[in-house]
């Protein structure tokens, strides 16, 4: 037994024990005072608890007098770190030793801190805090990896000495945690892998990552649906050593000659499930995602993943072939082209597809060689911390360029709404309820708007305007507009604000009517009568006067009426000599053409008197 279990530890440790490129993640910690220790460092990402990607957090750091290490309850030394009303959350600083770093984080969570600062003991390079590989029975707590819901990080030992110094001193130590780059954030989709495993035997972090893929599946579906996200799936295999080979343990646990190994679920070769089984279930796994992304659809594969974990675990006996195929059935995906994919495990060659996944697996870029599993890769970078739905959507709405977020990324569960506070201090036009704020996961952006295809244009903070055709549909384009007796006038003119004839001022806040009268604009005859109107004016004659404004003058009705008739003569006359004039034309024209005709006929049967005699006989030879 020991013999077999150390060959399966074998395998699992030739992937470290290779040159494999391990990336730690890291965000920055800002110290804001004291003075002396003022500046920007660098932290490592914790791969447990809640890192507040896209964020940040101020808070005060304080370090425990008692139980340093935070290896033990601070219950039992009286100590809360919890914060007064309107103080600055707590980060607790401890020291690296002991005990487990999610030992650390859950002590100092229970206790009130809002994050936790972990000193290393000894001057290295920043290594990321990972969860131990089996929980310890903690009591009560024994699911308590789970509750870690605090951000946490690693500093370096010369920072933590730095802090400790000025906190015994009885100085304020001020810093800022930010997470806001440390996932790339290039465009308006997050590209995102998840590197998992289908055994379901392999104790609390297969439980985890099973009931992460279960409560993930809607919203990773609706992501990938409308074209928010690209999710890959994808699994570590192992090689066999070459002098393992031909072994039973080599022959249980791996395919394709030794090629491709998974451990024994139960790390014990005379029960259960064998590590092939698990390679051989992985394979599929990706064979269905292919399939089902070749055909449009590869959101099935978070429906097969689930089903598959409910339908065929390996506590019932069930983890199988034909389960398996079951579940693909019922899906509705093409179990040949599956089965294609898969290949001959027995062949001794190389599988596509796994070594597809071996290849994978090497860092590329800013992204490290995944060693850790699950994993879980954002934009080329791993993510680190608790595998939980709100905490990875939170690191996914984290990678889309801001203000392209879904709309899943704005709810009140992942973020605050930053416009609701004082409008986020932007531009703001009350009466037309447009505003300039909008809402981002990052915080908020002030960014002029575009209202029913109107695009305003400004600062977005003090000024906006509206511009372009339509700008007056849209709070009148900001220019002037008032209504009185039913009648309405508008200074929004194309261009910019005018104000209409009839009114002067500046067009934007004030039009004032112009009283045509008192300033002798209009009406102003010997005969007028002037009466002054809102926008305009009413001038009348006396007596059987008529008023003709395009000459502002009085003429007499009669004498309109007669030069009425007058004028209607005139017209009709010249049309009747129009008339006599076209038709005397069209029949000279008529005659002369008839005329021209009937001499044409004629000449070619009889000489005229002014013409000669014409020969009626042609010779041949003049044809």
């Amino acid at each position: 037994m020991l013999q077999e279990l150390g060959f399966s530890l074998l395998i699992l440790s030739l992937l470290h024990s290779c040159t494999a490129r391990f990336v730690v993640e890291k965000n920055s910690l800002k110290v804001t005072s004291p003075e002396d220790l003022k500046g920007i460092y660098e932290c490592a990402i914790g791969n447990f608890g809640v890192p507040q990607y896209g964020g940040t957090m101020v808070g005060f750091v304080v370090y425990p007098k008692s139980n340093k290490k935070a290896c033990k309850s601070f219950d039992e030394f009286d100590i809360s770190f919890k914060s007064k009303p309107g103080s600055f959350p707590t980060f607790v600083l401890v020291d690296r030793g002991d005990c487990y770093f999610t030992t650390k984080a859950w002590h100092a969570q229970k206790a009130g801190a809002a994050a936790i600062l972990v000193a290393d003991d000894k001057t290295e390079p920043l290594i990321t805090m990972d969860t131990p590989e089996e929980e310890g029975g903690t009591g009560s707590d024994a699911d308590y990896l789970q509750k870690i819901s605090i951000p946490s990080a690693l500093i370096s030992k010369s920072l933590g000495d730095s802090l400790k110094k000025y906190i015994d001193k009885g100085e304020m130590v001020n810093v800022n945690l930010d997470w806001r780059e440390s996932l790339p954030h290039p465009d308006e989709r997050v590209e995102y892998e998840f590197w998992t495993n289908s055994n379901d035997e392999c104790g609390p972090k297969c439980e985890a990552q099973i009931d992460f893929v279960k409560n993930f599946k809607g919203a990773a579906q609706i992501l990938e649906k409308k074209g928010y996200t690209q999710f890959t799936p994808h699994y570590i295999t192992w090689y066999c050593p070459d002098a393992f080979i031909l072994s039973k343990q080599c022959k249980s646990q791996c395919i394709n000659k030794g090629r491709y190994c998974a451990p024994d679920p139960e790390q014990d070769f005379s029960k259960g499930y064998d590590g092939k089984d698990v390679v051989m279930q992985n394979l599929r796994q990706v064979c269905v995602f292919r399939v089902a992304n070749e055909s449009g659809k590869p959101w099935v594969w978070w429906d097969y993943v689930t089903d598959f974990a409910i339908r065929c675990p390996m506590k019932e006996k069930k983890y199988t072939t034909e389960c398996a195929d079951k579940v693909i059935k019922s899906l509705g995906l093409n179990l040949k082209k599956i089965n294609e994919c898969i290949g001959d495990p027995d062949a001794d060659k190389e599988n596509p597809v796994l070594k597809a996944e071996q290849d994978a697996q090497i860092g590329k870029g800013s992204r490290g060689d995944v060693t850790i599993l699950p994993t879980l890769v954002i934009n080329n970078r791993q993510y680190r911390g608790k595998l939980d739905k709100g905490a990875v959507l939170k690191a996914i709405c984290a990678g889309f360029k801001e203000t392209t977020e879904p709309a899943v990324c704005l709810s009140e569960d992942i973020q605050t709404n930053e416009c609701l506070d004082n409008n986020g201090a932007c531009w703001k036009d009350t009466a037309a309820n447009i505003t300039a704020c909008k809402d981002t996961f990052r915080g908020r952006v002030c960014e002029c708007p575009v209202v029913n295809g109107v695009r305003f244009v400004g600062d977005g903070y003090t000024h906006c305007e509206a511009s372009g055709s339509g700008r007056c549909d849209i709070n009148n384009g900001g220019c002037w507009k008032d209504t009185k007796n039913g009648v309405t006038f508008s200074a929004c003119v194309e261009g910019g604000c005018k104000c209409p004839a009839g009114f002067k001022g500046d067009g934007t806040k004030t039009c004032e009517d112009i009283d045509e009268c008192k300033e002798k604009k209009a009406c102003q005859c010997s005969s007028c009568n002037c009466k002054n109107t809102w926008g305009s004016y009413e001038c009348t004659c006396g007596g059987d006067m008529l008023y003709i404004r395009e000459h502002d003058t009085c003429i007499s009705k009669k004498a309109t009426a007669q030069m009425g008739w007058g004028f209607l003569w005139v017209i009709f006359l010249g049309l009747a000599a129009a008339g006599i004039a076209a038709y005397a034309v069209y029949k000279y024209r008529i005659r002369s053409y008839m005329d021209s005709e009937i001499r044409a006929i004629m000449a070619q049967y009889m000489p005229l008197d002014n013409q000669g005699e014409v020969p009626n006989h042609v010779q041949h030879g003049q044809i």
